[in-house]
């Protein structure tokens, strides 16, 4: 094995990003690279760019991920083949590294609907990280995203690799030493830099009984550690939402303190640009954008049943529909009050999601017979891209966000975003001063239901100003966003990090 690695450059780092999800990857990486894609979210499209940026530079980049064979679009029949027998026999001098275990191959999602099979999917994938990819990458800095890869950053730290670890949610699992154990990984070797339920004594006693959370082991282990927006971080430090358990809550403040933590947005995927779109009946960029959108908006109100109206103010819903973070209960607590009293404007709903309060909308429609202005139907991506197209405003009243990308692709395809002051929304979106010609959206900062018809009945009074004023003025957040939410603004500042924490430039151009 050790004759097939490549010799390390003393001008370049060698950077060994793991990710359990990717959109995409160059295809000057390896023999297969077009053909990987499995994604969930936003991680895959934040880690795509990242690995398409750095590779672009000339970085010494390397990826790894789990061999989804079925999602990969690998014949599992012909594993034995001629072909493929090469493309394993390249693995090695390859840019990207799979994960092999057979709970990977066959699988259809990222992520199993069973809470007790993500674990196992984690620690197979780490098994293979720390006792196969690492030892053969043998990288200068290791890059981990999210609780599947949190044990990752204490094996890293045992062999001197610096680690940055990306808290893309805050979602995690809890094992002990034995499971991990159990599962291949000599956890004895790294095993105090793990994070425990509670303060471990010994090795013995905790093994079997002393419970490791994965994401806060994550953190508590990495040398860095970045949110996926600087205001979500701030939030976090300061004690705000109550459903962040407080180990990693205080771990992640830890890392704040010691200078070791940052704030990164991520950015929409390459392909939300509505010059592009091949989902849109009419394509169109900021300084075409009014008739274009018009004609978007007939042929979307055409396909969901409202009414044919290109004057009317089009709301769209494109987030999951739950409670607990996105805020449809804001919106149906308001709904037929605020259509009733815009009714003289004609403005319209269009709810594209899933989840458990699509019913209640349902039950709006039907109840106050909202036919041909409000229409609600399950999350289609071809359809949710055409509501961006169609619509004036994006509703993302969430109680919390991390990052968010709605209520950056609604600036991208000229729908302004109504949102909450919170996290990556924060961010993201200013209120609207047309009399200074700034801002990009409406941001309530209560979290009501009457902070959400507030921010509402501002753009509705935005929708009422002179057509030229607003062509201006959409224009103009289109511009600025496709010049803020871009993957090269996202992925500069990850080299930025990645350069801080080696003390040198990635390639030879930066010195």
């Amino acid at each position: 094995m050790a004759s097939k690695r490549k010799a390390k450059s003393p001008n370049k780092p060698r950077i060994l990003i793991v990710t359990p999800e990717i959109t995409y990857l160059p295809s000057g990486m390896g023999n297969m690279a077009c053909r990987l894609t499995a994604k969930a979210g936003g991680l895959a499209d934040v880690s795509a760019s990242l690995v398409a940026a750095l590779f672009d530079l000339g970085a010494d980049v390397h990826v790894a991920l789990p061999h989804y064979r079925r999602m990969f679009h690998v014949d599992v029949g012909q594993l034995i083949s001629d072909e493929l027998r090469v493309y394993k026999s390249r693995l090695p001098d390859s840019r990207i590294h799979l994960a092999e275990d057979r709970c990977f191959y066959y699988r259809d999602t990222v992520y199993s609907d069973s809470q007790n099979e993500n674990p196992k999917l984690a620690l197979a994938f780490s098994r293979e990280i720390i006792n196969n990819i690492i030892p053969t990458v043998r990288p200068d800095l290791i890059h981990c995203n999210d609780w599947m890869t949190g044990l990752i950053p204490g094996a890293a730290r045992r062999m001197g690799i610096p680690c940055l670890f990306t808290v893309h949610n805050i979602h995690t699992h809890h094992l002990t030493l034995a499971n991990i154990e159990d599962a291949g990984i000599d956890a004895a070797e790294f095993w105090g830099n793990l994070y425990y339920k509670r303060v471990p004594h010994n090795y013995e006693e905790s093994r079997g009984s002393n419970m490791i959370d994965m994401q806060t082991s994550g953190v508590f282990a990495s040398h860095f550690i970045n949110t996926v927006s600087p205001k979500f971080l701030e939030e976090i430090v300061n004690g705000w939402h109550d459903f962040i358990p407080e180990a990693l809550r205080q771990e992640i403040r830890n890392k704040q303190r010691a200078g070791c933590a940052a704030g990164i947005l991520n950015a929409p995927d390459l392909s939300d640009n509505p010059e592009t779109d091949p989902n849109l009946d009419v394509r169109y960029g900021p300084e075409d954008h009014r008739e274009a959108k018009r004609a978007n908006k007939v042929a979307f109100q055409r396909k969901l049943g409202l009414e044919e109206n290109p004057d009317a103010p089009l709301f769209f819903w494109p987030s999951r529909l739950d409670p607990a973070q996105k805020g449809p209960q804001l919106l149906a607590d308001i709904l037929f009050r605020f259509m009733s009293r815009h009714r003289r404007r004609h403005v319209q709903l269009a709810v594209v999601a899933n989840g458990v309060f699509q019913k209640h909308f349902h039950d709006i429609l039907k109840i106050h017979e909202l036919y041909g202005c409000l229409a609600v139907c399950d999350f289609n991506q071809a359809l949710s891209q055409q509501g961006y197209a169609a619509s004036d405003f994006t509703l993302v009243p969430s109680l919390f966000e991390p990052c968010g990308l709605p209520q950056m692709v609604g600036q991208l395809y000229g729908s302004l975003p109504v949102v909450h002051d919170t996290g990556g929304l924060h961010d993201t979106v200013e209120h609207l001063d047309l009399p200074k010609d700034r801002g990009n959206g409406f941001v309530f900062r209560v979290y009501d239901s009457r902070g959400l018809d507030w921010a509402m009945d501002k753009a509705m009074e935005f929708y009422r100003q002179p057509a030229p004023e607003k062509e201006r003025t959409v224009a103009r957040i289109m511009r600025d966003g496709r010049a803020r939410f871009n993957h090269e603004t996202c992925a500069k500042n990850y080299i930025d990090i990645y350069e801080k924490m080696l003390k040198r430039p990635l390639v030879r151009s930066f010195e």
